[in-house]
């Protein structure tokens, strides 16, 4: 659009009537600023045009003046009343349109939101579920493993037995039917260590049941394998240690009756020091610990 020129008095006219500048600088530049009541009567015919607010490029000419003095009537006044009433209501429409719109925009993300924070909550129950069937499966196969490993450890103890001489054998019955008095007060102590546990422990039965299944597998390790070095040593600083067994009353002295030794930074287990017969009483007095939900109440 060229930059035309729009008379000055004409505008301030138009603007006085409460028409925006652009508007009447549009009507005026359309009309060819022959008179304000010709730029009115455009700007009624053309109200809907989609660029009416757009600034068109014109000059507005400060010299010229309009050849002479133009009369707004009562008409023109109420014509153009009625303009800015009935923009003002489109506006206001288009407003309470957008209004709406944003509303139900609003709405709508409220529910995905809501969706979104039940399909989480719905996987993490799921997740949760998994994991608790899960921890249950392992704590079957644990307890399974267990007495397998321990029948296995007596089997083989009752096997050894079997082999022995004629008068070991007599022995071994004799045992059987009236241990010894060291064997006798040995295991009395063993059970009082794990009672002792127990007792002071009652709050926390999960941190007893893992000082049980701790102490059982430094057991069974060393019937199992009474050469092996590693599994007759245990570092008194192991944190692990120290947290199921080592710090618990009744704990270190239990595997002092199975042969253990202090010395220095370790519990050692002399190889020719280890006792299968303690050991399996040791085993046998665990398991009776683990699976007697009674042990150690009185």
């Amino acid at each position: 659009m060229a930059f035309l020129e729009v008379k000055q008095k004409l505008l301030r006219e138009i603007e006085d009537l409460g028409f925006p500048r652009a508007r009447a600088v549009r009507a005026l530049h359309s009309t060819g600023n022959v008179s304000t009541e010709a730029a009115i009567n455009w700007l009624i015919d053309h109200e809907n045009d989609p660029d009416i607010d757009q600034m068109p490029l014109v000059a507005i000419e400060i010299d010229i003046e309009s050849p002479e003095p133009f009369h707004i009537t009562e008409e023109m006044k109420r014509k153009a009343k009625e303009l800015r009433d009935q923009i003002r209501k489109e506006k206001e429409k288009e407003e309470k349109k957008l209004e709406r719109q944003r509303e139900k925009d609003r709405i709508r993300s409220g529910k995905e939101l809501q969706e979104a924070k039940r399909t989480a909550e719905e996987a993490e129950r799921k997740r949760y579920i998994d994991s608790r069937q899960a921890d249950k499966q392992e704590e079957k196969r644990a307890r399974e493993k267990f007495y397998k490993n321990f029948n296995k450890i007596r089997s083989e103890s009752l096997d050894t037995k079997s082999k022995a001489t004629e008068a070991g054998k007599k022995d071994e019955l004799r045992s059987q039917n009236s241990l010894p008095a060291t064997s006798v007060s040995k295991a009395v102590s063993m059970r009082e260590c794990l009672r002792s546990l127990r007792r002071h422990q009652k709050d926390d039965s999960d941190k007893v049941r893992t000082a049980y299944r701790t102490l059982f597998i430094y057991v069974r390790n060393v019937a199992k394998n009474p050469d092996e070095e590693k599994f007759r040593k245990i570092r008194l600083s192991n944190p692990l240690f120290q947290e199921r067994v080592g710090s618990l009353k009744g704990g270190i002295e239990f595997l002092e009756l199975c042969g253990f030794e202090r010395g220095g930074e370790f519990l050692y287990l002399p190889r020719d020091k280890v006792d299968r017969g303690a050991l399996v009483t040791a085993g046998s007095l665990l398991e009776s610990a683990m699976t007697n939900p009674f042990f150690g109440a009185i």
